[in-house]
């Protein structure tokens, strides 16, 4: 009987792993372009000039602008971050630094849209090729955001939280103090800027007063020996006519060309001083307190002035405004020759008899008051005749 020899098991091919699946409309990010993030946020590569809010909106900017393509890409020679934001802060302090030669030439704006409308003769450098549109990468963000197909590791690093460019009050102020041309941005080699004075060369003793939004041109600011002839215009001016809307103007403009051409000397007292007193008299405590604040470093400086009546002044005005801090401040300050002084002796004794309730002091006093501090007590005796009406009533319940 022939042996009977079993058939060999079939041999079954094993069944290959299912393909992990991508969410619906996931996107496939090269490994070049991964490690171009991280070698971003390597503690070697930061600037501290540049904050991580303005790092992580560079990234996101040039990731969307080149998402169509970002595979052909040699991300291994893209500059970081980091460098093009310095090198688009260059550019800009180049261009802060060009001043036109006529007037009719319109400064160069620094918006991306006009960017864009710039032709290869505008001398665009090359670092505008990483500079991506706003208004396509403003598109391609909408429909589609790294954060959503980054690896897990990498999501820590790359979060694009959108940095203000709002400005505090305290910082228009100052910049408008500053004469509007100094920059918040810093970078590592930044391009020289003048620093120096603006000297002035227009000849126009009437000028409006225009907020500065560009660097000041020589030729629409008056030097000192024309802004002395406007002054001795507007005296006559303000006398004749008391026109305080266009007074107000005029010497708005005077400071702010004193302010550009750094001038402070005597004549720059007399003319802070000179606003003040007319403000006072129209009841304008806004821009009485401009002049204030300026004449108060004015006059530490030894300048040739009257400050023993501007410190009663502020005395008063602190008064008005109940600011109890400020005018602890402005008795700080005071000399034992200060206190001497008629005007802040006056000035002290107001403050004396509204703190001791004695009405019939302070309405004397009122009556009595030097120089122009009357015009800071209209301001506030209305306020102090209710209160003593008050205590009167009260003392007869």
């Amino acid at each position: 009987m022939p042996l009977q020899v079993a058939a060999p098991p079939m041999l079954v091919a094993p069944t290959p792993p299912p393909e992990p699946q991508q969410k619906p409309g996931a996107v496939e990010w090269p490994q070049s372009l991964r490690e171009w993030v991280q070698r971003s946020f390597m503690p070697e590569n930061l600037n501290h000039s540049i904050s991580r809010a303005e790092m992580e909106q560079k990234l996101k900017d040039v990731i969307s602008f080149y998402r169509a393509n970002m595979w052909s890409i040699d991300w291994a020679a893209m500059p970081l971050p980091q460098v093009m934001i310095s090198r688009e802060r260059e550019q800009r302090l180049r261009e802060v630094a060009f001043v036109p030669t006529s007037a009719s030439v319109a400064p160069k704006s620094l918006s991306p849209q006009n960017a864009r409308k710039r032709k290869s003769s505008d001398g665009v450098s090359g670092q505008d090729v990483f500079s991506p549109p706003l208004a396509h990468t403003t598109d391609l963000m909408q429909r589609s955001s790294l954060g959503d197909h980054v690896q897990p590791g990498l999501r820590s690093s790359v979060e694009f939280p959108r940095a203000s460019s709002k400005l505090t009050k305290s910082e228009k102020r100052q910049r408008r103090f500053d004469g509007g041309y100094t920059s918040t941005h810093r970078s590592a080699s930044p391009t020289p800027v003048p620093t120096g004075p603006v000297v002035g060369t227009c000849q126009t003793l009437e000028k409006k007063y225009l907020r500065l939004t560009a660097p000041p041109v020589p030729s629409a600011v008056r030097p000192e020996s024309v802004l002395r002839q406007t002054l001795e215009l507007l005296k006559k001016r303000w006398l004749q006519d008391a026109n305080y809307s266009y007074i107000c103007d005029q010497f708005k403009s005077m400071r702010q060309d004193l302010t550009v051409q750094r001038i402070k000397n005597d004549f720059t007292v007399s003319v802070y001083e000179l606003h003040a007193r007319i403000a006072l008299e129209k009841g304008d405590l806004g821009e009485y307190n401009q002049c204030q604040t300026q004449l108060r470093s004015l006059h530490l400086l030894g300048l040739n002035g009257n400050p023993t009546e501007f410190k009663a002044y502020r005395i008063l005005y602190f008064i008005h405004t109940a600011n109890r801090a400020g005018l602890n401040d402005a008795i700080a300050d005071l000399t034992p020759a200060d206190k001497e002084a008629p005007a802040i002796s006056h000035a002290l004794q107001v403050r004396s008899a509204l703190a001791l309730g004695n009405y019939h002091k302070f309405f004397q006093l009122y009556l009595t008051t030097p120089n122009m501090g009357a015009y800071l007590m209209d301001m506030f005796v209305v306020r102090e005749r209710l209160a003593a009406l008050c205590t009167v009533c009260k003392s007869y319940v």
